[in-house]
């Protein structure tokens, strides 16, 4: 279950960032920055207030202290290049790597 923070259209709170994608976290839980961890939604093209899905990859940020994880309704729909595509808004910032989801 994913809270969604900063839904699709919505504007970064401290950064001029626009959210393409649904962007939220994952109540309890701990992330490397001690707050809760946060996903990205792909396939959805609606705001949310809340979703529930699989984790289908892990974005590892070689240059910060936490990762994000990529929450969508099914495995397989998306591939690395198109994770990267959509959530290049954000990640640009970083240096990364995806780790896909394998069934």
């Amino acid at each position: 279950m994913v809270i969604i923070d900063r839904p699709l259209t919505s504007r970064h709170p401290e950064h001029n960032i626009f959210y393409p994608i649904n962007y939220g976290y994952i109540p309890n839980t701990i992330s490397g920055d001690g707050k809760e961890i946060d996903a990205y939604i792909i396939g959805e093209f609606l705001p949310l207030e809340k979703y529930e899905g699989i984790v289908v990859a892990i974005i590892h940020r070689f240059n910060d202290i936490e990762d994000k994880l990529v929450v969508a309704k099914q495995t397989n729909k998306y591939n690395k290049e198109q994770i990267s595509a959509l959530v290049e808004f954000q990640e640009k910032f970083f240096e990364s790597e995806i780790i896909m989801y394998k069934k």
